[in-house]
């Protein structure tokens, strides 16, 4: 079964004069059959480094190239997110007691 990565905007703070987004709160989540992980962050920046886009006009992809522009690497994201499925698939370490 292959993977399936999703990326998600959970949240965006804003000002409220002019509806300027300063962060974006976001979401990848990797799905494999059984097996899942996640990465939960936040990325921001200043006030002249996304385009002027009014607020009710963003758009969820628009503000994803936001994240991934300031400075996400979505490789290593995803990478890790696939890392850490193979860790759960195959186990190096385990904990417990014999009896």
């Amino acid at each position: 079964m292959a993977t399936v990565i999703t990326w998600k905007i959970e949240n965006l703070d804003r000002k409220t004069a002019d509806g300027f987004v300063t962060t974006a709160h976001w979401r990848v989540t990797a799905v494999d059959g059984d097996f899942s992980a996640t990465i939960y962050s936040t990325a921001s920046w200043a006030e002249d480094s996304p385009p002027a886009i009014p607020y009710a006009n963003l758009t969820e992809a628009e503000v994803l190239n936001w994240v991934w522009a300031s400075g996400v690497d979505k490789d290593a994201a995803e990478q890790a997110l696939a890392d850490n499925i193979a860790l759960q698939k195959n186990p190096v370490q385990a904990n417990g007691v014999p009896w």
